[in-house]
């Protein structure tokens, strides 16, 4: 129990101090905008409170430091970043002038069981250890590192969320985009970014995907993660391509248990990124439905942000977008909470592409109530 209360003590602290240093008090961003009368809303819920190119085409110990797809508070207050090239970065986060600028730290490369780095790292979360949980998107798998980045064990995986011909996933791309820990450290949360073969739409047409979940008792380390329930989410359409559904990038926890959602997608006009907060606790356990929708009750969502309607900030952009603030967001985390006021880090995945950018953007969301 000591020891259980110095982790959350210590995870506590760095989650304090790096909300100060990211502009969580009252000389934030967003307070200088609305003093200098400068518009930094999304909506009603969001405010683009500043944006960062500090790690854009930068290498590190020899190391790219883009396609960065992930992102995770470590314990003392440095952010992690996983990189979908079997790497992973410790950066140093900083606010100047509520711009989150970054500077890395350290990297690790991760390796499969045998030694090979040949994963498609998407999606990372840190546990109270500091265990590293990272998601593979080629199997699909998750694996357990130490804090080193070593030793990976792999999780339990349901075999319909297996790439064909071992499961229903049709595409090696479309499978374990985000994951999370719930609060309270019990509850494994992990998203697939497309359908499954087989799966259908909701009545207003909305493609299905699936939300993966296992769980640990009191005290358990993240080896004994074991599946649990699985339930089905409705995906938006890419507003600009008809025949093409959004994608779920990442996922985070909020502190009351809702998750927040990330779903993008891309056309030759630009990327489109919309904020959803998601609602898990009154949609039915699907783990025994073969094809979605089947009498499911679905996981609810309340759009926050649609991302293109931010403010740019005066960004630059390197191809064509609706909005130069944007690129291909992948990576979300939550910084700090006040009451129903959180603070986001988010990251844009650049694939190595040169029309492409690896930004950096800080954002306050304030959640609508449970019973909204």
């Amino acid at each position: 129990m000591r020891r259980r209360l110095r982790i959350a003590l210590a995870t506590t602290t760095a989650a304090l101090a790096l909300c100060s240093s990211l502009g969580v008090e009252g000389g934030s961003a967003t307070a200088r905008a609305r003093a200098q009368n400068v518009d930094h809303k999304c909506s009603d819920h969001v405010d683009a409170d500043g944006f960062s190119d500090s790690l854009d085409g930068t290498l590190f110990r020899k190391r790219y430091v883009g396609n960065l797809s992930g992102l995770a508070v470590d314990s003392d207050g440095s952010i992690a970043a996983v990189s979908d090239r079997s790497l992973l970065f410790r950066l140093k986060v900083q606010s100047q002038n509520g711009n989150p600028t970054a500077e890395p730290s350290g990297v690790t490369d991760l390796r499969d069981e045998q030694g090979y780095p040949s994963l498609d790292s998407e999606a990372l979360v840190i546990d109270s250890d500091k265990t590293r949980l990272v998601t593979s998107e080629i199997e699909p798998s998750i694996r357990i590192y130490d804090e080193s980045g070593r030793n990976p064990v792999k999780l339990p995986m349901p075999k319909r969320l297996l790439v064909k011909p071992d499961g229903r996933a049709p595409d090696r791309n479309l499978t374990l985009e985000g994951l999370t820990l719930q609060p309270g450290g019990r509850t494994l949360v992990a998203s697939m970014e497309g359908p499954l073969e087989g799966d259908g739409k909701d009545t207003a047409g909305h493609t299905l995907v699936r939300l993966q979940s296992w769980q640990r008792g009191q005290g358990q380390s993240a080896k004994e993660f074991k599946i649990a329930a699985q339930y089905g989410y409705p995906v938006d359409k890419n507003p600009d391509v008809a025949s093409k559904d959004l994608g779920i990038s990442e996922i985070a926890a909020t502190p009351d248990g809702r998750l927040l959602v990330i779903e993008r997608g891309h056309s030759p006009s630009g990327n489109t990124v919309r904020l959803y907060l998601a609602d898990l606790s009154g949609a039915t356990d699907v783990t025994n439905t073969e094809n979605l929708p089947g009498s499911a009750q679905l996981v609810k969502k309340t759009l926050l942000a649609d991302l293109v309607k931010c403010p740019d900030l005066g960004a630059p952009a390197k191809q064509p977008q609706h909005n130069k603030l944007l690129d291909n967001i992948e990576g979300m985390a939550v910084t700090g909470a006040t009451g129903g006021t959180l603070k986001l880090l988010l990251v844009s995945d650049d694939n190595a592409n040169v029309v492409q950018i690896t930004r950096l953007y800080a954002l306050t969301a304030k959640l609508p109530s449970s019973g909204s």
